[in-house]
């Protein structure tokens, strides 16, 4: 019995090792290509879809997905921070809008408070809609560390486009 036990998690770990590999040997020369575009253009902000990799093969890492609670968990997380990206757009709007004004008002203060909270109670209510899904998908203990992981993410993806911006100024 355990010999079989053992044999199994060894498999699973080589496979999940395998498709983690795959993964980025296929993604390898779109994020070098990415890069080259990049160095192309100079200005260039924001890569989307090499932060969606990056954040999805982070999150699979940090949670210990299985390939099959990967293929179901990576894209309804994707379809949440969608989701909240698209509410959240009236407050960025605004905050960037009054950030710009030469001399903005208490109303206009106040218009963007009051929106910035409504997309707050939104995402509240997306994100308590999307956890009864993700129960059906993941284990109690993975989805505690979920939202571990995310922050854990942002922390790290926000100090290395810190350190980018600064090796930047420095050339």
């Amino acid at each position: 019995m355990k010999l079989s036990v053992y044999f199994c998690n060894k498999f699973c770990v080589s496979k999940i090792f395998f498709i983690t590999f795959v993964t980025l040997m296929i993604l390898s020369p779109c994020l070098a290509f990415s890069q080259e575009k990049e160095g192309d253009q100079g200005n260039r902000r924001f890569d989307r879809e090499s932060f969606l990799v990056k954040r999805s093969a982070f999150i699979t890492a940090e949670l210990g997905l299985t390939p099959e609670e990967a293929a179901a968990f990576i894209p309804l997380c994707e379809e949440l921070q969608q989701k909240k990206f698209e509410v959240g757009q009236a407050c960025r709007k605004l905050t960037k809008d009054v950030r710009d004004m030469s001399k903005p008002t208490d109303s206009d203060y106040t218009n963007v408070i009051d929106e910035c909270l409504e997309v707050n109670l939104k995402e509240a209510k997306l994100e308590k809609e999307y956890y009864e899904k993700f129960k059906e998908v993941l284990p109690p203990a993975k989805l505690y560390k979920y939202k571990q992981a995310e922050y854990k993410f942002a922390r790290e993806f926000m100090k290395q486009s810190g350190e980018r911006k600064f090796e930047n100024r420095n050339k």
